[in-house]
Order: C-alpha cells, then sequence, then structure tokens
C-alpha cells in the first residue's frame, strides 16, 4: 500500500508546526516533512513527533534574502550557503528528519554549476555521519523562473559529479510534468538516483485528485518499481487541508 507524507509547508498552515503535526497524524497520513521550520523549537517538533509516532523526513535550507530562493548556486555567497546547510542539517539531526533539500537559488551559467557542486559536496561531507541525505529538486520555469536547476537530467549530472552517496534527486511530479513529462518512463530512468518523491496535481498545484497527472497510475507504477518510501503530498488545498483530504482515503 502507498504511503503518503504531508508536507506542511503547505497543509495545515494556519497550525503551528506541532499542531499541525498533530493534524497530520489524525488525517491518517504516514510521516510528515516541511519546508522552513527553523522558527519552532526542534524540542517542540519533537514532542509532537513523539505523541504522534510520525517521523520529520525531511526539510529545506533557507531561501536566503527577499527574493531569493536558494543560496548553494550563487558565486560569491558560499558562507551564507554553507551556514543555511549547517542550520538545516543541525535541525534535522535535532528532529531526526533523514533528509534535507540543498536549494540551489536563482543563478546559471559554469560559475553557478562549479560553486553548487562544491556547496553539494560540503553539504554531503557534514551530512553522511549523521546519516542524512542530501537532495536537489528541479523547479518548473513557472513557478520559479530563472532557478538554476530545472530537469531531472540536470539534477543526475550533478550528482554523478559530486560523486557522493548520499545525494539524490528530489522527484516532484509536479514541476517535471510541467518540465519534461512523460513521468513513467522518467521514474523509471530515474529510480537510481531518486532519494525523495512528492506529488501535486498539474497544473494548478492542488489536491493530487485532478488536471494532466493519473497520480494511480503513478502509484501502481511505483509499486512495480519497488518504491515503498513514504510520497510527499505537496500541494495548496483548493480550501482548507481538512475539505481536501478525500484523495487520501481513495
Amino acid at each position: 500500500m502507498t504511503q503518503f507524507s504531508a508536507n506542511l509547508g503547505f497543509l495545515w498552515t494556519e497550525h503551528s508546526l506541532p499542531d499541525a503535526i498533530r493534524a497530520a497524524k489524525r488525517a491518517g497520513f504516514d510521516a510528515v516533512e516541511c519546508h522552513w521550520p527553523y522558527e519552532t523549537p526542534a524540542e517542540d517538533v519533537v514532542a509532537a513527533l513523539n505523541e504522534t509516532g510520525l517521523t520529520m523526513l525531511g526539510l529545506n535550507t533557507v531561501r536566503g534574502r527577499p527574493g531569493e530562493n536558494g543560496l548553494s548556486a550563487l558565486p560569491g555567497r558560499e558562507l551564507d550557503a554553507r551556514n543555511a546547510i549547517d542550520q538545516a542539517i543541525d535541525y534535522a539531526r535535532a528532529t531526526g528528519a533523514a533528509k534535507v533539500h540543498v536549494m540551489a537559488g536563482f543563478s546559471k551559467g559554469k560559475d553557478a554549476r562549479e560553486t553548487f557542486v562544491a556547496n553539494l559536496r560540503y553539504a554531503c561531507g557534514r551530512a553522511a555521519p549523521l546519516g542524512i541525505t542530501i537532495l536537489i529538486e528541479p523547479l518548473n520555469h513557472h513557478d520559479a523562473p530563472g532557478y538554476f536547476l530545472q530537469t531531472s537530467a540536470q539534477a543526475v549530472e550533478l550528482i554523478q559529479a559530486v560523486d557522493k552517496p548520499n545525494l539524490k534527486l528530489m522527484f516532484d511530479c509536479y514541476h517535471l510534468q510541467i518540465m519534461e513529462g512523460d513521468l513513467t518512463r522518467r521514474l523509471t530512468d530515474r529510480m537510481p538516483f531518486i532519494g525523495h518523491i512528492q506529488i501535486a496535481s498539474v497544473p494548478d498545484r492542488t489536491e493530487p485528485d485532478c488536471g494532466e497527472v493519473s497520480y494511480p497510475h503513478i502509484f501502481a507504477h511505483l509499486e512495480t518499481l519497488g518504491y515503498s518510501a513514504p510520497i510527499g503530498a505537496e500541494y495548496k488545498p483548493r480550501t482548507t487541508t481538512d475539505e481536501g483530504l478525500g484523495w487520501l482515503p481513495r
């Protein structure tokens, strides 16, 4: 049976993070994940996780200054990027999260790639002794125009260049349907590199029960591929989170 993780960056945002974890448990999710939890004391998150029995799967490095969307592919911002990596890994260790998404930021070109590779090697080195996986995620050019990382092929090339076993691809079906399509074959081809999968409807990024992608087909295909980790529900509810949860029991 497919398992699901509630992304609390989008779901139950009217609640504090600990209360959102409790809401995810009541709704029947198997795990949780988040974006930028840093304003919430880690011990409060741990208390809610212990109370509910849920696991925190992962979190993101901070975006940076207003208007930025990550720091690790920005030449000249290496100190800021590594401070963000340290912050994320420390919070992940404190909350038991096994994955950290290192955000690239808005940039392009050879210097940006070299900067990203160097920062990813730093992140992997810091994370490996703690058993933490580093993730990189392609973002689509409608929601994040100018983002450094936009395709799964680019992500695979970076993973191979960094050459660290704890660097993986965050395969967000919403972003990659927009950028590439052909999700069934993409999942098959990229599976050796995938560290986490996320879902939302395309093109409106709401509940995964409409639009271009047949998620029942995707879930069945993932089962044939032997993928059994919780899939991240990272969507923006049409109304409230609770009102839109009809897709989950189905």
